[in-house]
């Protein structure tokens, strides 16, 4: 073109630059998503864990409702040696067995009420335990009912999660 010609330039339009890619994701979408995935990784584990414990305590309360419908007849010896040996059972799952195992008597009942017991059964219907299931005798009606209560009570707070 020379200067003083009527030519016009021929001029094109603007060219955006093409879309970036998605694929692969910046460090902070990578950063991010390890969060996510940790968080509800962690989210799972609990609910599992929970899920875990109730069935375990369901089941434990379904033993126990099995020993009160099969002495409620007559709850005696073999009825308070089931009860021992279902809370032995759970107390050696709980806790150390060097702490568990070789209590019985007053000492048993004292872990019992250090555990969940909260004194009863030292002191109230659980006293039976300590020397129950060892003779020959029947206990009354309402000592077995007020047991089976403590030792549901109990079951509840020793298959919860550990604080």
């Amino acid at each position: 073109m020379t200067p003083g010609s009527q030519d016009t330039l021929v001029l094109r339009d603007i060219h955006l630059p093409a879309a970036p890619e998605w694929w692969p994701p910046a460090w902070g979408w990578w950063l991010l998503a390890g969060v996510v995935l940790l968080i509800l990784a962690g989210l799972g584990s609990r609910l599992w864990r929970q899920f875990l414990v109730q069935k375990q305590r369901r089941q434990l309360l379904g033993l126990l409702n099995g020993f009160e419908a099969e002495g409620s007849a007559r709850p005696g010896p073999e009825f308070l040696a089931r009860i021992s040996q279902l809370l032995r059972r759970i107390a050696l799952m709980r806790y150390p067995r060097a702490e568990v195992a070789p209590l019985s008597g007053v000492e048993w009942l004292r872990f019992l009420d250090r555990s969940g017991g909260g004194g009863r059964f030292e002191h109230g219907p659980g006293r039976v335990l300590a020397e129950g299931p060892y003779r020959r005798v029947q206990i009354e009606s309402p000592e077995a009912e007020a047991l089976v209560v403590l030792v549901r009570d109990w079951i509840e707070v020793n298959t919860g999660e550990r604080q």
